[in-house]
């Protein structure tokens, strides 16, 4: 089921393939690991056909090479191996495979942000490792205490209620700073085109909300722009049907959500903590 947040009532996908046709952005998040997810992000890059598509498991590093890379005729499907994709830490290869594939000629934009970026965010605040452009994606001012507190909460509660709540502040300010870049690699996707150029980001659905997250930078940086956000949500346990979780879907933060079933099996992430 495709729900549509702003009319609090469900859609085809068929419908929201035409809704997102208008944008500029189109922000596709996912559970990493659901092949769902990534079938279904593949299903509409092929269908809206834009000009770039940017991926968070793309590193920035690693844009121009691939840029080469399909210059000289390599497939987009041969992308992951080409770039290294078993060390970057994500899922297997052939869970993005098909997205990559429905990218076809497209442009292909990199948000991953480099680790010795990360630390330093961690250790010294986005706003330093952005340096002069901190203030283009509002870095250089400090996030109302309500979001900042929620989003430490969000930290510690995504580690497992085993971050120390002293290490989640910086957990923040490197999530700050990949939100920033990820919706710098959904602008260079669209570079090249027209003024009605396409691009597409595939993410997480952190990144994806509307609220807080990738659409917020993109409101900063290029407000012109029209931004749609879809997240993608497992269904609850205990509900036997999306539809079931129709009634508790007013405080999502995307412009749509399509909703699936949780992965089989699953193994618990808290394991790699413990």
């Amino acid at each position: 089921m495709v729900w549509s947040t702003a009319e609090a009532r469900a859609i085809t996908p068929a419908t929201l393939v035409e809704r997102l046709r208008g944008a500029q952005v189109v922000i596709l998040g996912e559970i990493h690991d659901n092949p769902v997810h990534h079938a279904r992000q593949a299903w509409l890059i092929g269908k809206l056909e834009p000009e770039g598509v940017a991926f968070e498991m793309v590193p920035e590093g690693s844009e121009k090479g691939i840029a080469v890379f399909l210059g000289d005729g390599g497939e987009a499907g041969e992308i992951g191996p080409a770039i290294g994709w078993e060390r970057l830490g994500w899922p297997d290869w052939a869970l993005y495979r098909p997205v990559f594939e429905a990218a076809g000629e497209a442009r292909i934009a990199g948000g991953g942000v480099a680790l010795a970026e990360i630390r330093r965010a961690i250790a010294e605040g986005a706003a330093g490792v952005e340096g002069s452009r901190a203030g283009e994606g509002g870095l250089d001012r400090p996030l109302p205490a309500a979001e900042q507190t929620a989003l430490e909460a969000e930290m510690v509660a995504a580690h497992c209620d085993m971050l120390p709540a002293s290490a989640a502040p910086g957990m923040v300010e490197a999530q700050r700073l990949r939100d920033l870049r990820f919706a710098r690699a959904a602008l260079r996707a669209r570079e090249g085109g027209d003024a009605s150029a396409q691009a597409v980001l595939v993410t997480g659905n952190g990144p994806a909300r509307a609220d807080r997250g990738v659409p917020v930078y993109l409101e900063r940086l290029a407000p012109a722009l029209e931004v749609v956000s879809l997240g993608q949500v497992e269904v609850a346990p205990g509900l036997t049907a999306a539809s079931d979780y129709a009634g508790g879907t007013g405080d999502l933060p995307y412009d749509y959500v399509w909703f699936s079933a949780g992965v089989e099996d699953r193994d618990d992430p808290c394991d790699a903590f413990r």
